[in-house]
């Protein structure tokens, strides 16, 4: 028993002399382990509280212009903008909103909805259809040159069709025919044959030999323009 006993003591001195030498450590490695699983967590609860609140809100401004309760989707908007325009559902409620002023007649609501979703949204997809549509709002303001700076802005392929019909619209408007005519035959070049929105702006492009081309720029809200995916669980926006 002795043998066991001296044994039992040396070890117990190892692990002593161990502690000694590498405790301060270990604690120290094991409050950070603990400190990093808790801001784990409370990351990841405080993003889910975020995409909650978001989201109430995003519905809310949606209800609110079906309702036609300009009020309460103003407000709704408002507190979407102010605390939560970091998250997915901040600019794809400005969207909504910009089309409901634009239907109500609030030109210029629409047209401070559309350029903050300009200035904020981190999709690029997002950022292309509201510059989309705030070329047309400009362009309905008779700010041709506004409209086209807007339009000048880099976009991918999916909306280069539109984005030139709309600079053909504009063109036209600043009486400047052959550009126009040629932003036009741009326009074709890149909307799918099968679409019936090709026709339309092939009538604007005939239309250049006669009377001005009509304007798109009502019209903007309504184009069928390629649509951003919607947070997940959530309905797509619609251009």
């Amino acid at each position: 028993m002795a043998v066991y006993d001296l044994q039992e003591q040396e070890t117990l001195d190892d692990l002593k002399a161990w502690w000694a030498r590498w405790g301060t450590l270990v604690t120290w490695i094991a409050v950070a382990v603990a400190a990093t699983i808790v801001s784990v967590q409370g990351w990841r609860w405080w993003v889910a509280s975020q995409a909650d609140g978001a989201s109430a809100l995003y519905f809310a401004v949606s209800s609110a212009g079906r309702a036609e309760d300009a009020a309460k989707a103003k407000e709704a908007m408002a507190t979407l903008a102010d605390k939560y325009a970091g998250t997915s559902y901040a600019p794809r409620a400005a969207l909504l909103h910009a089309k409901q002023l634009w239907d109500a007649g609030d030109k210029a609501g629409a047209k401070t909805q559309l350029s903050w979703v300009v200035d904020h949204a981190a999709d690029e997809d997002l950022k292309q259809v509201a510059r989309y549509r705030l070329a047309g709002v400009l362009l309905d303001e008779k700010n041709v040159d506004e409209a086209l700076k807007v339009l000048d802005a880099k976009h991918s392929d999916a909306y280069a069709g539109l984005y030139a019909d709309l600079r053909g619209d504009a063109l036209s408007a600043a009486g400047r025919v052959d550009e126009a005519r040629a932003a036009y035959q741009s326009a074709i070049a890149k909307i799918d044959a099968k679409t019936p929105y090709r026709n339309f702006v092939q009538l604007k492009l005939d239309a250049l030999g006669g009377a001005p081309a009509p304007g798109g720029a009502a019209s903007v809200f309504d184009q069928a323009a390629p649509a951003p995916a919607a947070p997940a669980g959530q309905t797509a926006v619609k251009p």
